[in-house]
């Protein structure tokens, strides 16, 4: 899961909770509320608690788009384990192990595998990066537990063999990974260096190198899809409101393209065209919460929209390789947990041209 500090957390089960209100009514033909028509449209559920899920999140689609990655907790659990579903909503397979904790699915571009992190070769309990644990000392907060496992690291798995293999390992946690639109490299982050960084690894696993270096939590990285610059969420500040970042390969041409310091952006993932981002936004303003919503951004940081009106939580977006469908994380449904939801994206062309109509 692309991972937040215990403040966000925090604030993110306040929001969970208190949007469980009856504060808007949706559509009872598509799960759409008034206002998001303009962006998308045939909005369906695809995982469901009634399929053994309590909650899923964070998917990914095929690069042919017939099947989808996620993660999900399993009946009367409390880790997320790994899963495979056909976009149908059929076929659901368990992919990891189903012990320890595991997160961040991605498919390879050839669609005959996926890489995804996982603890279960090293169950130690999870801890508080040391600035963490540092700040929440200070301000007399209790120091708890939370899901950075110093065993995490990536795992590959075969479709064809049903074989898994672990391609990174290092001392500390070692997740939030994806592949290049090529499948040659890896971008991934860990804290093997003491401070979570951005690294980018051959596809084996093999010639990691550091991206980032500011001090402070870097993480959620993906390649554009000319596989030339990576975007990635970073907390350069300590104040839990992480910032939109884009680099270059090399880690260079590190570029800031958000900058309210009242607002966490999270889950940046590019439009196929590369014009464009969709990420989640949330405002942590004094005494006030949070929703969480849907927003698109130029790569440059110009012209951000907002995308979900839901009072629910809606976050995770993802576009299909063809950009014609978006992918989220939402509790938008009936039964209000935690989701996997698709809709027919129509706001942009699949080049980047803004189609979407004026409210």
């Amino acid at each position: 899961m692309r991972r937040l500090t215990p403040r966000q957390k925090t604030a993110l089960f306040a929001a969970l909770v208190m949007s469980a209100g009856p504060t808007a009514a949706l559509a009872q033909d598509t799960l759409t509320v008034e206002g998001e028509e303009r962006w998308f449209r045939n909005a369906r559920q695809i995982t469901r608690a009634d399929m053994g899920l309590d909650r899923s999140g964070e998917a990914y689609f095929s690069p042919d788009g017939r099947r989808i990655c996620f993660q999900a907790y399993p009946k009367g659990q409390t880790n997320y384990q790994i899963y495979v579903i056909n976009a149908d909503a059929t076929g659901l397979k368990l992919i990891s192990s189903g012990t320890g904790a595991t997160t961040c699915a991605f498919f390879h571009p050839s669609g005959d595998r996926l890489i995804f992190a996982s603890n279960h070769l090293d169950l130690r309990p999870a801890v508080l990066p040391p600035e963490v644990a540092e700040k929440a000392s200070q301000a007399g907060q209790r120091n708890y537990a939370w899901s950075f496992f110093p065993g995490m690291d990536v795992f590959e798995h075969d479709f064809r063999s049903g074989q898994q293999r672990r391609l990174i390992e290092a001392d500390g946690y070692d997740a939030e990974c994806s592949f290049s639109p090529d499948g040659k490299q890896i971008v991934f982050s860990s804290m093997r260096d003491g401070d979570q960084e951005i690294y980018i690894c051959d596809a084996d696993g093999k010639n990691s190198r550091r991206i980032t270096r500011a001090k402070g939590y870097d993480g959620g990285p993906f390649f554009s899809p000319d596989g030339k610059r990576i975007v990635y969420r970073s907390d350069r500040t300590g104040d839990g409101n992480m910032q939109i970042f884009i680099n270059n390969l090399e880690g260079t041409e590190e570029r800031q393209i958000t900058h309210d310091p009242n607002v966490l952006h999270w889950c940046p993932f590019w439009h196929p065209s590369g014009k464009w981002l969709i990420f989640t936004r949330a405002e942590h303003r004094p005494n006030e919460r949070p929703n969480y919503d849907l927003y698109l951004l130029r790569d440059d940081g110009s012209d951000m929209t907002r995308v979900t009106t839901s009072p629910r939580f809606d976050g995770l977006p993802v576009f299909s390789a063809d950009g014609r469908q978006m992918m989220w994380t939402s509790q938008r449904g009936p039964a209000k947990e935690s989701q996997v939801f698709v809709a027919d994206w129509i706001g942009l062309s699949p080049t980047g041209e803004l189609t979407a109509r004026a409210p």
